[in-house]
């Protein structure tokens, strides 16, 4: 018999439970609040592209060190990505191309390997030379006046597929064209 109670209980409960009313009236409207002060305007934060040139010499150890600018803005979980200027071809109509490849880069010598490399921290950049040889063998080819473009890349900006080793990917998703790019030369 309890058992019987309890069961009827239980089910009586979620009858009702389950009912629903005729809806009721809507609320009143809530008073607007006093309005606020104009803050100073956010920061747009936007990507950064930056070509530089420099000379790979015994005196700076083979590597070419750049500081970002008070301009450019980078914060630690942005991401920074260095292309070396690889090649220079023609299209069909006989413009002169820049041929980008991602970094590092490795190339196959008769002195041995070569490694074009970089590190990054949000104040700067450094790009150097990695080798199984004595990098005073090099040729100037290999050296001299040598061109990176540095790409920084806001956190919120990387999310979703973005193609990283082109070039032109990467400065159309941050909108950003040639004739914008700033251009440094290193001593």
């Amino acid at each position: 018999m309890k058992k019987l109670n309890l069961f009827l209980g239980a089910l009586v409960t979620i009858f009702f439970i389950s009912c629903e009313g005729p809806q009721g009236p809507q609320g009143f409207d809530g008073f607007d609040g006093a309005d606020g002060f104009d803050g100073a305007d956010g920061i747009n934060i936007l990507g950064q592209v930056v070509d530089i040139e420099g000379t790979f010499t015994l005196d700076n150890d083979y590597s070419i060190f750049y500081e970002f600018p008070q301009t450019i803005e980078v914060f630690e979980t942005d991401v920074v990505l260095v292309y070396m200027l690889w090649d220079v071809t023609e299209d069909s109509n006989g413009e002169l191309v820049d041929i980008w490849r991602l970094m590092p880069q490795t190339r196959i010598l008769d002195q041995g390997l070569l490694q074009y490399n970089f590190d990054y921290t949000f104040l700067d950049v450094n790009i150097f030379l990695e080798s199984d040889f004595d990098l005073s063998t090099l040729q100037t080819g290999d050296t001299d006046n040598q061109v990176f473009r540095i790409a920084i890349l806001p956190a919120e900006s990387t999310t979703g597929k973005l193609d990283t080793s082109n070039i032109n990917s990467v400065m159309s998703h941050l909108g950003i064209t040639e004739d914008s790019i700033q251009k440094v030369t290193i001593e």
